[in-house]
C-alpha cells in the first residue's frame, strides 16, 4: 500500500513539474514607439498617447525627433498621456517660443534699452549682420528642465522609466546624431532646434540642429533595440499641390519635404501600427491650435483601436508607471559657473537675484535665469542639478557668452511736442571693462537731440553710470507761466525754445532684489528763450540761461508688466535734487532742493479690463526764486525732461508751481490682441507752497478726462487720445507713434 502511495506522489510531482516547465502559447510583445517631428503638429502625439494609455499598452522603447522627441521624452520620464495633455494645455507655447521675458526680469537700464529701439542688429567690424535665430529657446529649456527634474540624475537614457533616444543633426557634417546619453533637456532641445526659429545647440564638440533635417522618423534606430512591434505616429506634411506653392517659404518647405516623404514610403511599410493624424490645415507654428491637434491625435488613435487592442492582448505585463509629481522647488547649496570668461561671478549672481545657500521655488530660479538672459550678453544658458549627500543640490550653470559686442539700433517716433524724430543708436559692450556698455543715441528730425550713456554693471555691488544728453524743442505756451510782472497784458501765448544740456555721474545698487537706490552728481545747462517778445536791438528774449550743479538721490521700483498699457504690477519713483550752485543768469539763486515721487498700481478687474491708479507730487525746499525748474503740468507724454508733468485735458505746459499733487485713474480694455481702448481721469492742484498752505488737500483746481485707443506694434505703441476739461473751451487731440525717446 505504501508502495502505491509513493508511486502516486512521484507521478503527481512529475506532472506538476512538467506543467510548470511547459512554454506559454503567447508572446509578451516588446513595443517600440516612434514619434515623428512636425513642429506644432506634433501636439497630436499627445492625443494618441492617451489612447495607448487607456489600453494599458506597455511601451518598451521610444524614439522621437523634434517635437516627437519632446513629447516622447516626457512620456519616457514617466508622465502619462493625460498628464502631458494637462501640461501643454496650460502652457502658452507662442509666448514660450518667442522667449518673451517679463519686464521685471530687466534692470532699469535694460528696461529703458528694450523700450526705445524698434530694430537691433549686430554691427561688429562695421558690418551689419543678422541674428542666427528668432529665439534662443531659453523659456522652452526652462520648462523642460523643470518637468524633467525628477530624472535629471539619469545620463543614460536607456535607464529612464521607458528607454529613450532622439535624433539631432550635425550642422557642420550634415549627418544625423543619435542622442541616447547625456543631459536629457539638452538632448531634446537640440533635437527640436528648428533652423532659423531656434539657435543651434552645442553638445560636446558638435553643433546640433533639428533632427528632422536628417531623420524625421527614427524607426530603424528603434527596431535595432530588439523590439517586436512598432507603433508609429506620423505628423509630417505631404507634398503640396501648385495652388499652395505661392510663397518662397512654401516652395522651400516643399523642397525640404522631398526627402522625408520619400523616406516615409519605406518606413511606413516597416511600421506595424501606423497612426496618421489629420493635420491638413495646420503648420509647424500652429501652437495656438494645440487643443484641436491633441483631439485629432486621439481620433487617429481610435481609428487604429482594433490594431492597438491586438497589441495590448499580446502583452502579459502591462504598463505600471506611477504618475510623476513635478518638483517645484530647489534647495541650492552652491552655483558652479562654466563658460563665463568676460563676466564676473558677482555680475552673474547679481543678475540671478538670489544668494546661496537657499531654498527657492523653481519659478524664482527661472526668474533669475530670465534676468541673466535679459542682459543679452549670453546666447545660451544651460544648467543641471548635482545632488549632494545632505539632500541639497548644487547648480552647474553653463554659460555661452554672446560673441557680438556692437549693435546698430534704429527707431522712429512722432508726438505733439518733439514732432517727427528718427533715432540712430550705436551700442558697444566691453569697452573698458568686461561688464560695461556704452550707448549713443543721435536723434534727427524737427528737433536735434542726443543721449549718451555709459554703465558698469556690477550686479549686487554698486554699479556706476555716466549720462549726457541734449534735449531741445519749441512750443507755444501760456505767457503767464514765465512773466514775472504784468507787462504786455495783451499777450496770452508766446512761442518758447527750451534747450537742456544735462550730465550725470551716479552709482546705484539693488535693494531687497527689486528696488534700485542711487546717488550722484549733476550738471545742467538750461536755456529758455522766445522770439515772440524781442527787446530792441536783440534777436530774442532770454528767460533763463544758467548752469546748475546739484547732488541727487533716487529710489525706484517697477514691476509693471507693460510700460505703456500696464495691467498688473507696482511702480514707484522717488527723486531728490539738492541744487548747490548756479551761474545765476537772473541773479536770484539761493541753494534749494526739489523732491518728487510717483506711485502707481495696476491690477486686472476682469479678463480683459484692468485698472491703473497713480498718484504723484513734488515740492521745493528753500528760498530760491528760480522758477525755471518748477513743476509744469499739461499735455500727453511719456518721456518728459526736468519737471514737466503730463496732464490730460490741457495743452502742453499749461499750469505750474513750485509744488503740486496729481492723481489719475485709468480703465483699459484690451479688446483684441495688442489693441486697447482706455478712459483716463486726472486731477491736480499746483501752485506756490501748496503743502504749507494745505491747498494740496482741497478740492482739485484742475481736472481733465480722455478717451483713447492704443495699439502695440514692433516699433512701439500707436496712441490717440481725445481729451477735454470743463475749465478750457478747446478740447485736445493727442497723437503719438513709436517708442518714446
Amino acid at each position: 500500500m505504501n508502495k502505491w502511495i509513493l508511486i502516486c506522489i512521484t507521478l503527481l510531482s512529475f506532472s506538476f513539474a512538467t506543467a510548470q516547465e511547459e512554454p506559454k502559447t503567447g508572446q509578451d510583445l516588446k513595443v517600440g514607439l516612434v514619434l515623428s517631428g512636425g513642429g506644432a503638429k506634433g501636439l497630436a502625439h499627445i492625443g494618441t498617447l492617451k489612447i495607448i494609455d487607456s489600453l494599458g499598452i506597455r511601451v518598451d522603447y521610444i524614439g522621437g525627433t523634434s517635437m516627437g522627441a519632446i513629447i516622447g521624452s516626457l512620456y519616457a520620464s514617466g508622465y502619462s498621456g493625460k498628464q502631458i495633455d494637462s501640461i501643454f494645455k496650460k502652457t502658452d507655447l507662442e509666448i514660450l517660443i518667442q522667449d518673451e521675458l517679463p519686464r521685471s526680469a530687466k534692470t532699469f537700464y535694460e528696461k529703458e534699452d528694450s523700450e526705445r529701439y524698434a530694430i537691433s542688429l549686430p554691427f561688429d567690424s562695421f558690418k551689419v549682420t543678422f541674428p542666427t535665430s528668432i529665439s534662443k529657446g531659453q523659456n522652452v529649456y526652462n520648462l523642460l528642465a523643470q518637468l524633467l527634474l525628477h530624472v535629471d540624475h539619469i545620463d543614460d537614457f536607456s535607464k529612464l522609466p521607458i528607454p529613450f533616444l532622439c535624433i539631432a543633426s550635425d550642422i557642420e557634417k550634415g549627418e544625423q546624431v543619435i542622442l541616447d546619453k547625456g543631459y536629457l533637456p539638452d538632448a531634446i532641445t537640440a533635437s527640436g532646434a528648428f533652423p532659423s526659429l531656434f539657435e543651434p545647440v552645442e553638445i560636446g564638440k558638435r553643433l546640433l540642429i533639428d533632427g528632422g533635417v536628417t531623420n524625421n522618423y527614427p524607426i530603424d534606430e528603434i527596431k535595432a533595440k530588439n523590439v517586436d512591434i512598432i507603433i508609429g505616429v506620423d505628423v509630417q506634411d505631404d507634398l503640396a499641390d501648385r495652388d499652395k506653392l505661392k510663397s518662397a517659404m512654401g516652395i522651400l518647405s516643399q523642397i525640404n519635404n522631398f526627402r522625408t516623404i520619400n523616406d516615409m514610403k519605406k518606413k511606413k511599410k516597416q511600421t506595424d501600427v501606423y497612426i496618421r493624424p489629420d493635420i491638413i490645415g495646420f503648420s509647424v507654428i500652429s501652437f495656438d491650435k494645440g487643443k484641436e491637434l491633441i483631439k485629432r491625435g486621439e481620433v487617429a488613435g481610435k481609428n487604429q483601436l482594433e490594431a492597438l487592442k491586438a497589441v495590448a492582448a499580446q502583452q502579459y505585463q502591462k504598463s505600471n508607471l506611477k504618475p510623476v509629481k513635478t518638483k517645484d522647488s530647489l534647495a541650492i547649496n552652491y552655483i558652479h559657473l562654466r563658460g563665463n570668461d568676460k563676466y564676473t561671478r558677482s555680475y552673474v549672481r547679481g543678475k540671478l537675484r538670489f544668494k546661496t545657500p537657499t531654498k527657492i521655488s523653481f519659478r524664482k530660479f527661472t526668474e533669475g535665469i530670465g534676468n541673466l538672459a535679459a542682459t543679452g550678453n549670453f546666447t545660451g544658458i544651460r544648467y543641471k542639478t548635482w545632488k549632494n549627500e545632505d539632500g541639497t543640490e548644487d547648480i552647474i550653470l553653463n554659460l555661452k557668452e554672446a560673441p557680438n559686442t556692437t549693435f546698430l539700433r534704429l527707431a522712429a517716433h512722432y508726438d505733439d511736442v518733439y514732432k517727427t524724430a528718427g533715432l540712430i543708436n550705436v551700442t558697444k559692450k566691453k569697452i573698458l571693462f568686461n561688464n560695461d556698455v556704452a550707448s549713443l543715441d543721435f536723434i534727427i528730425g524737427d528737433n536735434i537731440r542726443y543721449n549718451f550713456e555709459y554703465y558698469i554693471d556690477k550686479g549686487y555691488y554698486w554699479s556706476l553710470g555716466l549720462k549726457s544728453r541734449f534735449n531741445a524743442f519749441e512750443r507755444g505756451i501760456n505767457y503767464d507761466l514765465i512773466r514775472e510782472d504784468n507787462s504786455n497784458p495783451a499777450i496770452n501765448r508766446i512761442d518758447v525754445k527750451v534747450s537742456d544740456f544735462t550730465n550725470q555721474l551716479y552709482a546705484q545698487t539693488v535693494v531687497r532684489e527689486e528696488f534700485v537706490f542711487g546717488i550722484g552728481a549733476e550738471h545742467k545747462r538750461l536755456k529758455i528763450t522766445s522770439e515772440t517778445i524781442v527787446p530792441s536791438n536783440e534777436n530774442e528774449t532770454i528767460f533763463e540761461k544758467s548752469d546748475f550743479v546739484s547732488s541727487f538721490g533716487f529710489l525706484r521700483l517697477d514691476t509693471y508688466n507693460n510700460k505703456y498699457f500696464p495691467s498688473k504690477g507696482i511702480f514707484f519713483s522717488g527723486n531728490f535734487n539738492w541744487y548747490l550752485y548756479s551761474s545765476d543768469y537772473n541773479k536770484n539763486f539761493e541753494p534749494f532742493s526739489i523732491a518728487s515721487a510717483k506711485i502707481g498700481y495696476a491690477t486686472p478687474l476682469f479678463s480683459n479690463i484692468s485698472l491703473n491708479l497713480s498718484s504723484e507730487g513734488g515740492f521745493n525746499l528753500g528760498d530760491s526764486s528760480v522758477s525755471s525748474l518748477d513743476f509744469v503740468l499739461g499735455g500727453f507724454g511719456n518721456n518728459f525732461i526736468n519737471n514737466y508733468i503730463s496732464f490730460l485735458g490741457y495743452d502742453f505746459l499749461s499750469f505750474a508751481g513750485d509744488s503740486f499733487v496729481k492723481g489719475s485713474i485709468t480703465l483699459d480694455y484690451n479688446f483684441s490682441t495688442k489693441h486697447h481702448f482706455n478712459f483716463t481721469a486726472n486731477y491736480a492742484n499746483a501752485g506756490e507752497n501748496i503743502f504749507d498752505s494745505g491747498e494740496w488737500f482741497t478740492k482739485p483746481d484742475f481736472n481733465g478726462y480722455a478717451i483713447g485707443y492704443g495699439m502695440e506694434t514692433f516699433f512701439g505703441p500707436l496712441q490717440v487720445k481725445y481729451a477735454w476739461t470743463p475749465d478750457v473751451e478747446k478740447d485736445q487731440l493727442y497723437f503719438s507713434i513709436g517708442f518714446w525717446f
